[in-house]
């Protein structure tokens, strides 16, 4: 009788390793963007010469920045996420659900690769 596998092989977790490598890469590159247009000063409407819109241009700038503010922020979670799934990668944990202790399928880690629960886990809660 085959038993269930409890934990993904060395060769799995190294193809999802290079995966969670690359989504680290390009939200790190996000997130240097996000932080970017923050920070360059035309966000900042400095240009005196639009008189009575300037109090619409400015609410409307704020509300800018906090929305990139919030994208930073969720950006800057799913990066811990991510660095924590590499962590688990190491331990050998990688892709066992936390509440079931089963594998997580293949398809649900490659979708979200820093998930670390199984669907019925996840619905459960």
């Amino acid at each position: 009788m085959e038993h269930e596998k409890t934990r993904y092989s060395d060769a799995e977790l190294k193809e999802f390793k290079e995966l969670i490598q690359e989504k680290l890469r390009s939200s790190k590159e996000e997130l240097a963007a996000l932080a970017s247009s923050l920070s360059s000063p035309n966000a900042n409407g400095t240009d005196d010469t639009a008189g009575t819109y300037k109090t619409l241009e400015d609410g409307s700038a704020t509300l800018e920045k906090e929305s990139i503010n919030q994208l930073a922020a969720r950006q800057k979670k799913f990066i811990e996420q991510l660095e924590a799934a590499l962590v688990r990668i190491e331990n050998k944990t990688y892709g066992i659900c936390r509440e079931t202790g089963k594998l997580i399928p293949k398809e649900r880690l490659r979708a979200v690769p820093h998930t670390t629960l199984t669907m019925e886990a996840k619905l459960k809660q």
